[in-house]
């Protein structure tokens, strides 16, 4: 399964890229969070449903200085096109 979110709120520059990076390894999740201009992060993760559920999970509260506003999470189809997640 692949997870696609955009996270909105406080989310630059408070590490939280890397926080879902760190998850999303230990999980052993493939795919990307990354910075968009708007100020939000999007992230596309692919795994098992169950892993992908934890990451979601981490996604709507984020690391300890994160203030998560809102989140919009959608499933889809794994591509496989990922070797290892990483913070863009």
């Amino acid at each position: 399964m692949r997870l696609r979110a955009v996270v909105r709120g406080d989310v630059q520059g408070v590490g939280f890229r890397y926080g879902v990076r760190r998850l999303a390894r230990e999980l052993g999740l493939t795919g990307f969070a990354e910075n968009i201009p708007d100020g939000s992060v999007r992230v596309e993760a692919e795994g098992s449903s169950e892993r992908l559920d934890q990451l979601e999970a981490f996604l709507r509260t984020g690391p300890r200085f994160a203030t998560v506003t809102s989140m919009d999470a959608e499933r889809a189809v794994a591509t496989g096109e990922f070797g290892v997640f990483e913070a863009r």
